[in-house]
């Protein structure tokens, strides 16, 4: 009797773990139609979001308990939310973790699961994705389309779509569990206004569909700190102010959220004279935030407290002083840029070797 009792049991969990489940087309059948965005989105880091085809996000994973101890993948609702198992890789104890080999898994975040986002609940910790249970019925923006003999295509109905805040359902807050935000861009709602869409998948040439003619689609390569971040750059000016014994180099960051978002990252400001056949390079400027845990830096999950925190935030105005006088005919070099990883940490996450992490990634280079 006990256990045809624990039989059923399972038989009402398998069930009922199975009625979370939604049935995502695969990215590879959006490709003999829409064979321009889906080259774009190969590309992209929402294609590549799975530990194995990201090496950052992989470091940092191997390192994470829920990895180590636990075999439960926690970033799956974000990482591999089109997965068909992900209730099994969000519960402690089943131990199931992501598989390159697994279709559902190696499709990242999926052309499917974007387009069938119906809308956003706002949690504290972290937002939730409303998923559609209408397969292959997806969600749009265009006022006007060709119908498809393959899926539906929703309009005028999907208010997060067409305000370009479909993104904010992983992209607006996580915060750990001693309440520390450690990855943010809409931590009080502030960006509720903003268009997520209009800056990071901005209109470019050739058609939305190979079945239609339009002049424009909107880029799926995803604009951003990793891929395609000249898109970004008319967002950021750069101006320079020369005085009699110093000057300055002015950053106007016009976006709603702050320059780089992960605490990972780092950004620098390089500033360079040359002067004749003589360069000469100034020191570089930092713009970071540190999370960490009893004054020290720390690992997402253990960090309690910001420690440190000079990035440059939303529609802000930084000024960066060089006391060096300039003389006539002397011109300055200006490069905004980043790392993806601060080098502080590259060895502790084993990266030394791994090019994306080490590399100085430069956004914006103005010469005056």
């Amino acid at each position: 009797m006990r256990k045809i009792i624990l039989l059923m049991i399972s038989t009402m969990v398998l069930i009922h773990a199975n009625d979370k489940v939604h049935n995502f087309a695969k990215n590879q059948e959006c490709q003999s139609c829409h064979s321009q965005i889906y080259n774009e989105f190969k590309g992209s880091m929402h294609a590549n979001s799975i530990p194995q085809n990201d090496p950052i996000h992989s470091a940092v994973w191997n390192k994470h308990p829920h990895n180590k101890k636990m075999q439960h993948y926690s970033c799956g609702k974000c990482h591999t939310p089109a997965a068909d198992d992900l209730d099994k890789m969000m519960t402690k104890g089943a131990k199931v973790l992501p598989d390159a080999s697994n279709e559902s898994h190696s499709d990242g975040i999926s052309c499917a699961y974007c387009h069938r986002i119906e809308s956003i609940k706002k949690g504290k910790k972290f937002n939730t994705n409303i998923i559609s249970t209408k397969e292959k019925s997806y969600y749009g923006t265009r006022e006007k389309h060709d119908d498809s003999p393959f899926h539906k295509i929703v309009t005028n109905e999907n208010q997060i779509m067409k305000n370009g805040n479909v993104c904010i359902g992983c992209h607006s807050h996580k915060a750990n569990k001693s309440g520390l935000n450690v990855c943010s861009t809409n931590i009080a709602n502030e960006m509720d206004g903003a268009n997520c869409v209009s800056c990071h998948m901005p209109k470019v040439k050739g058609s939305v569909s190979d079945m239609t003619q339009r002049k424009t689609h909107t880029f799926h390569g995803f604009a951003g700190s990793h891929f395609h971040s000249d898109m970004l750059q008319k967002y950021v000016n750069i101006s320079l102010l020369r005085e009699i014994d110093d000057f300055i180099v002015n950053i106007d960051n016009q976006t709603s959220h702050a320059l780089l978002l992960h605490p990972l990252r780092v950004a620098v400001l390089k500033v360079s004279v040359q002067r004749g056949e003589e360069k000469i390079q100034l020191k570089d400027e930092i713009f970071v935030r540190v999370i960490g845990h009893d004054g020290k830096p720390a690992m997402p999950w253990k960090a309690t407290t910001t420690l440190r925190d000079t990035m440059i935030q939303a529609n802000e105005k930084r000024s960066v002083k060089y006391d060096f006088s300039l003389q006539k005919g002397d011109s300055v070099d200006v490069v905004l840029g980043w790392y993806l990883v601060n080098p502080k940490a590259v060895k502790k996450l084993n990266l030394q070797e791994t090019t994306v992490a080490t590399e100085f990634v430069e956004f914006k280079r103005v010469r005056f």
